[in-house]
C-alpha cells in the first residue's frame, strides 16, 4: 500500500482538496484503487455545527456523517461514496483518548501528546486501504492545531516504510502588481517550517493566479530542497474539473507513481462537463459570505453542462411587492431555492417561490426550499394565514413545517438531525417518476423539521392514482418526502438533497430535468 499527504502551505482555502482529489482522479484513471482521507484539525467532533458563512458546506455521506466540503469534491472527482471513515477530526481523536484514559486502558500512565494521542491518530491511518491512500491535512503548516497530525504522519511514514509514503506540499504564490513580480518568500518559509516537523515534500505544487515564469520554479526547487521536475504549477482556472487533464499533460501523475515504484495499468482518459449551456439560473439563498456554502448545488449544476446559477440574496427580497420581485428575477430562466437552518431570509425566499409559482417559471426546492413551498402555497393558495414553520415561528397557528414527535423524542436523547440515506416511495403519477423512471430510491438527508401531513391532511391528498392540479405528496417514506405541482412545467420541492449525490459521470437527474426544463424555456 502507498500513501500520498497532501499538506498546505502559506494561507488556507488554496485548493488541497481539489489538488488531492484530482491526483486521486489522476491515479484512479491509471488503474489504481484510491481511498482518501481528510484530517481536519479542528476541535469540532463532525462539521456539523459549523457556520456555512465561515467554512462552508456542510457534507453528509450516505451513512450519514456531517463531513467538510472537500469530501464533496472527492465523491465528485472519484465517482465514489465517502464515508465516516474518510474524515477524522481533533475533536474526534482527542475525544477518544480522554475516554480511554478514563476507563483505565493506559493502564495509569501519563498521557500525553506522544506517544497517546500520535498513536491514536497512527490507528486510524492504519485501517485505510486501496492501492494509494491520499491524506490531507486540512489548514496549513505552522497551523498549532496541526503540529500533531503532521508528527503522527511523519512517524506512521517511518513505520510502513518511506519507500510506501510520498509528500505534496501545496502552497501559494503571490504575485505582486507594484513591482511585477512572483513572491517566492513566503512559500520559502511554509517549506522551512514543514521541515522542522521532519517533514520534506517529494513534490511542491505551487497555486498561482496565473502561469509563473521558470526563474520561480528553479527558485522554489532550490528552496524546496526537490529538482525543478518536482515542482509543478496549478493556476487558477475556470473549471476545476480540467485539473486531472492539467496533472496528466504535466506528468505529475507519472512522477508519482515513479517515485512509489508504481506501474499503471490503464491508459489515461479523463472526460469532464464543461458548461455549454448558457441559462442564466438563480439560486435565492442566504449565506452569501462564501460560494462554499452551496458548493454541492452550483457544482450539480456545472456537471450538468450549465454554467453554476447565481446567488441572490434572499434578504434582499424581503419586503418586495410581486412587481418588484418580478423585476428583479424576470432575466432567469428557472429559480433553486436551497437548504438552510434559521429565521433570517426566509420570507426572502418565500417571496421568490409565489413569483415562480404564479408566473410558472421552473423552481426547484431542496430541503428548506420545500418547506417553504409548503408555507408559501398554503399562505396564498390555501388562505392559512399566517402559516409558518415552528422553526420561525413557534406560535404560528397553522404549523405546516413542524418537527415531528418521534423526532422530539430523539432531540431529547440527544440526537436533533435525520441525517443520511434513506429509501423512498415515489408516486407514479409524478414528474419524480419520470425522472427516475423507478418507484423505489434512495437519497441523503440532512434536516430536523418536516411537512406536517398530520393536521393538514387536507392541503396533501398522499398517494393519488392521478395528477392532482393542486400541491400534492409525490413522495414518501416515514415522511413526506417531495412536494409537486403537476400543472407547472416544473414544481417540485423534495426534502432530501440530491446535491449530495451528483458527480462527474453520474450528474443527478433531478437537476438534468430541472435544467433541461429552463433551457427549453430561454
Amino acid at each position: 500500500m502507498k500513501y500520498i499527504v497532501i499538506t498546505g502551505g502559506v494561507i488556507s482555502g488554496i485548493g488541497k482538496g481539489i489538488t488531492a482529489a484530482s491526483i486521486g482522479a489522476s491515479l484512479q484513471l491509471h488503474g489504481l484503487e484510491i481511498d482518501v482521507l481528510k484530517i481536519d484539525p479542528y476541535l469540532n467532533v463532525d462539521a456539523g455545527t459549523m457556520n456555512p458563512n465561515q467554512h462552508g458546506e456542510v457534507f453528509v455521506t450516505d451513512d450519514g456523517y456531517e463531513a467538510d466540503l472537500d469530501l464533496g469534491h472527492y465523491e465528485r472527482f472519484l465517482n465514489r461514496n465517502m464515508t465516516r471513515f474518510s474524515n477524522i477530526t481533533a475533536g474526534q481523536v482527542y475525544s477518544s483518548v480522554i475516554q480511554k484514559e478514563r476507563s483505565g486502558e493506559y493502564l495509569g500512565a501519563t498521557v500525553q501528546m506522544i506517544p497517546h494521542v500520535s498513536n491514536e491518530i497512527k490507528a486510524r491511518l492504519s485501517k485505510l486501504k486501496g492501492d494509494v491512500v491520499l491524506i490531507e491535512i486540512g489548514g496549513t503548516v505552522g497551523d498549532i492545531e496541526s503540529e500533531i497530525f503532521l508528527e503522527s504522519v511523519r512517524e506512521f511514514s517511518m513505520d510502513v516504510g518511506r519507500e510506501n509514503f510520498l509528500f505534496v506540499h501545496v502552497t501559494y504564490i503571490p504575485y505582486l502588481k507594484v513591482t511585477n513580480e512572483f513572491k517566492t518568500k513566503p512559500t520559502q518559509n511554509s517549506l522551512q517550517l514543514l521541515r522542522r516537523v521532519g517533514i520534506l515534500p517529494d513534490i511542491i505544487v505551487l497555486r498561482s493566479e496565473k502561469k509563473l515564469p521558470d526563474s520561480t520554479i528553479q527558485k522554489v526547487a532550490l528552496f524546496g530542497g526537490v529538482k525543478p521536475d518536482s515542482v509543478f504549477v496549478l493556476e487558477d482556472v475556470s473549471n476545476i474539473y480540467s485539473i486531472p487533464q492539467k496533472i496528466h499533460d504535466e506528468k505529475m501523475d507519472m512522477a508519482i507513481m515513479n517515485k512509489l515504484s508504481i506501474n499503471p495499468t490503464k491508459n489515461f482518459k479523463w472526460i469532464y462537463p464543461e458548461p455549454l449551456n448558457h441559462v442564466k439560473i438563480a439560486m435565492v439563498g442566504k449565506y452569501l459570505a462564501t460560494d462554499d456554502a452551496y458548493k454541492s448545488v452550483l457544482e450539480s449544476v456545472f456537471i450538468c453542462g450549465y454554467e453554476k446559477p447565481e446567488i441572490i440574496d434572499s434578504e434582499d427580497l424581503e419586503g418586495l411587492t410581486q412587481s418588484e420581485i418580478k423585476d428583479r428575477l424576470r432575466e432567469y430562466s428557472g429559480i433553486i431555492i436551497p437548504g438552510g437552518f434559521g429565521k433570517r431570509g426566509v420570507e426572502g425566499m418565500i417571496n421568490a417561490i409565489r413569483y415562480a409559482r404564479e408566473n410558472d417559471i421552473p423552481l426547484l426546492g431542496l430541503c428548506l426550499g420545500m418547506q417553504l413551498m409548503t408555507v408559501e402555497y398554503a399562505r396564498n393558495v390555501v388562505g392559512l394565514n399566517g402559516a409558518n414553520s415552528t422553526e420561525f415561528d413557534p406560535q404560528t397557528p397553522y404549523p405546516v413545517v413542524d418537527m415531528m414527535e418521534n423526532q422530539k423524542m430523539q432531540m431529547k436523547m440527544g440526537g436533533t438531525m435525520r441525517l443520511g440515506a434513506a429509501e423512498i416511495k415515489i408516486s407514479r403519477w409524478s414528474k419524480l417518476y419520470d425522472i427516475y423512471s423507478s418507484e423505489i430510491v434512495r437519497e441523503r438527508h440532512r434536516h430536523r423539521y418536516e411537512i406536517n401531513t398530520y393536521d393538514f391532511r387536507n392541503m396533501f391528498k398522499i398517494e393519488e392514482s392521478d395528477p392532482p392540479d393542486r400541491l400534492e405528496v409525490s413522495a414518501m417514506s416515514e415522511f413526506v418526502e417531495a412536494i409537486e405541482l403537476a400543472n407547472k412545467k416544473f414544481y417540485v420541492g423534495v426534502q432530501f438533497h440530491p446535491e449530495y449525490t451528483s458527480k462527474i459521470n453520474t450528474p443527478h437527474p433531478i437537476f438534468l430535468n430541472f435544467l433541461e426544463t429552463c433551457k427549453n424555456e430561454r
